[in-house]
């Protein structure tokens, strides 16, 4: 046996600490050792011997001494052990299944922001139907609640087909840990909504989250009532429900309606009827990159200094026939200038930007690898938010041919 610092010992392929020992209480141990070699006398050899550990105080020393004694196993009792291991528990293999985004826990805690009727809670149980919804005041609340294990995971909009993208997602998937596991793509029908009783002409305002009135722009202006924002749809439902709002109205969903008690003026009054939002999935931890099935993948980077920068950038996905779903650029709020010396003008200044593409490819596949290996080669920084399967279904659960 070997003495191993600060405080472990060593026994083969067996390591101890010493508060394994106790107060100096021997442990018994069943050790393998090696096969012994065939000698010309035909004698038992143990394939095993029990190890009795005790710890022994010695002041002498400055790691404590280990006494311990090693008697061979009998025959009968290794074979009984072998028989007894044979009867425990083994741990299910896991499958392909196990590792989708699709595979549904119960009970499993999805933190989204807004609250309970939010159109981001009809996303979570779209995709985990079974779930606790776990409502957030924030979208930064949202990701707290995953990194301190208050939540699971995470379901937060991220793009809206006629109002286009929640910046604020961008700015916390860039200063948070969290990893995108998947999407899930929701069709969005807004409700104008108001106390029971009241009516259109009564309205003197409407609350509601600033992306909602945006999409409901063409019926809100008919109306000519003042627009105000609120944290989120469900919210400002809820809001006119408890203060008894008799001259405010909300946009929000049917189901907000039903849950606050109010009653819905006019249903569908977005801009355009096919009205979809996305939403990205987050988890503490990524999921395992597979080839097979159709997977995305979301990356941020920014750029050296220099003309053509962006040309060469997309063209690493070009080249290798990788399709581009999504390009968005933001300034850098730490550092949003960038300063470029010109001979004949002076020092310019140029906001300095941030790059979020989703591109149709798993980090399994060798060409998504080598395309950012290539775009390495030109950027100051690049970061992988996540590579996930992407959402192949209609928002009516009909498969996308």
């Amino acid at each position: 046996m070997d003495l191993k610092a600060p405080g472990t010992c060593s026994c083969g392929a067996l390591h101890l600490r010493w508060r394994d020992l106790g107060r100096g209480t021997p442990i018994a141990l069943s050790v393998p050792v090696p096969v012994w070699r065939q000698e010309r006398a035909q004698v038992w050899r143990p394939k095993r011997f029990g190890l009795s550990v005790k710890l022994v105080k010695d002041e002498r020393l400055l790691l404590p001494r280990v006494s311990f004694s090693l008697t061979p196993t009998p025959p009968e009792e290794e074979s009984v052990r072998k028989q007894n291991l044979s009867l425990l528990p083994l741990p299910k293999p896991l499958s392909s299944t196990d590792l989708s985004v699709s595979g549904h826990k119960p009970n499993i805690r999805v933190a989204y922001q807004g609250c309970p009727g939010a159109f981001s809670e009809a996303a979570a149980r779209k995709v985990y139907p079974d779930c606790q919804p776990v409502p957030c005041e924030l979208f930064e609340v949202a990701f707290k609640a995953v990194q301190l294990w208050l939540a699971d995971k995470a379901v937060l909009p991220i793009e809206n087909s006629s109002f286009g993208s929640y910046h604020r997602t961008h700015d916390l998937l860039l200063s948070h840990s969290l990893h995108i596991v998947g999407e899930v793509q929701l069709a969005v029908d807004h409700c104008l909504m108001a106390l029971p009783g009241v009516t259109k002409r009564e309205l003197k305002r409407v609350l509601s989250h600033p992306q909602a009135l945006g999409q409901c722009e063409i019926a809100l202006s008919k109306l000519g009532i003042i627009r105000e924002s609120f944290e989120d749809t469900a919210g400002a439902a809820q809001l006119i429900a408890s203060k008894g709002l008799g001259d405010v109205g909300a946009i929000a969903s049917a189901q907000a309606a039903e849950i606050y008690g109010l009653h819905i003026l006019e249903d569908k009054i977005q801009d355009i009827s096919f009205n979809i939002t996305r939403f990205l999935i987050l988890a503490r931890e990524p999921i395992i990159p597979r080839i097979g099935c159709p997977f995305k993948t979301s990356i941020v980077f920014t750029l050296e200094d220099g003309s053509g920068g962006l040309f060469k950038a997309l063209a690493v996905f070009a080249l290798r026939n990788i399709n581009l779903t999504k390009i968005e650029s933001r300034p850098q709020r730490k550092c949003p200038l960038r300063v470029v010396d010109d001979t004949d003008h002076g020092t310019a200044k140029y906001f300095d930007y941030l790059f979020y593409i989703d591109f149709e490819a798993s980090m399994a596949e060798p060409r998504a690898q080598n395309a950012l290996s290539n775009l390495q080669e030109f950027v100051t920084f690049l970061r992988v938010l996540g590579s996930f399967p992407m959402d192949v279904t209609l928002p009516s659960g009909e498969v996308m041919s």
